[in-house]
């Protein structure tokens, strides 16, 4: 959770995660591991979750930055003479 996302703050349960079936397995917070962590967990900035669900639907949790920068790019290849 990078600072200033709008699941800072909020309680796995509040973040709507559950609705959209997104289960959290693990909260990685600092050197702690948390695996299954409770609904009324509060998420804080820096915090990393391990989630299980539908790559769409999770897709969206990903910062626009990190996304851009997952993407490969594409180069074309050079036609070899005969």
């Amino acid at each position: 959770m990078p600072e200033g996302s709008r699941y800072v703050g909020q309680s796995i349960e509040k973040t709507g995660l559950l609705e959209r079936d997104i289960n959290v397995l693990t909260l990685y917070r600092g050197s702690k591991v948390i695996p299954n962590p409770r609904r009324d967990r509060e998420l804080e900035a820096g915090d990393k979750l391990l989630c299980f669900g539908k790559l769409e639907a999770m897709r969206e949790m990903v910062p626009a930055r990190t996304r851009r920068l997952r993407q490969p790019s594409v180069e074309q290849l050079e036609i070899a003479p005969e």
